[in-house]
């Protein structure tokens, strides 16, 4: 009914510019660490903000994406950035700031792939609702760690996904709980219950060192560069 699309679209929106800005934070932080002039902070900041939206929308079949029908994500990600680098000539200090940095960028980073992994659901819901967990569990893991994969290319890292624990089994586990909830509470709690399970899972991996099993580890072969 028109009702609960709105109020689907409503939700979408909400978290899509949560999602914007939490990635755009992250990627300005990393292109900070990295020693980035302004041009490549704005960079990374814009890459990361739509670059996971843009993949699920094309994977989606929505054409263009919406990132690129209107400047409204992109001038998001500039604020952000600006604000970003702005903020770091205040709230930098000798030896707080590298910490700082890895806080604020491990916040941030937590906080945009649980909002895209509701964004990313919630687009496969509404356009193909016959498919209940597949594809949006899949489609919301696309859409929470694809801008963040652009990212680390572009700064030169080993993508985060690849060998941070609970990453990107966090992102599943929140799909997993919106396809769940949706048909018993409606798009609005699903979504919340969705976005918390993601973060209460990397929150709890972060403070508590859970991590998936490393191979290379276990049999002391080492664990390589991540840089």
């Amino acid at each position: 009914c028109n009702a609960e699309r709105y109020v689907m679209s409503l939700t979408w929106a909400v978290f899509e510019i949560l999602g914007t800005v939490a990635f755009a934070f992250s990627g300005a932080t990393v292109g900070l660490a990295r020693g980035m002039d302004v041009f490549g902070i704005a960079l990374l900041s814009v890459v990361t903000a739509v670059g996971g939206g843009i993949l699920r929308d094309v994977l989606a079949g929505i054409f263009p994406p919406f990132a690129l029908r209107g400047p409204d994500g992109i001038v998001l990600a500039l604020v952000t950035a600006a604000a970003v680098c702005i903020g770091f000539r205040y709230f930098r200090g000798p030896r707080r700031g590298r910490k700082l940095i890895l806080f604020a960028y491990r916040v941030s980073d937590t906080a945009g792939l649980a909002a895209f992994t509701v964004t990313g659901v919630i687009t496969a819901i509404h356009s193909y609702p016959g498919y209940r967990y597949v594809l949006p569990v899949l489609l919301g893991l696309i859409t929470a760690v694809g801008g963040g994969i652009l990212r680390d290319v572009l700064a030169q890292k080993v993508p985060v996904v690849l060998y941070e624990d609970v990453y990107a089994m966090a992102s599943v586990l929140g799909g997993i709980v919106i396809c769940v909830l949706y048909p018993l509470t409606g798009i609005v709690y699903a979504s919340w219950g969705g976005f918390g399970a993601v973060l209460l899972l990397r929150i709890c991996a972060i403070l508590f060192g859970w991590r998936l099993y490393h191979p290379a580890r276990t049999h002391g072969s080492g664990s390589g560069s991540r840089e």
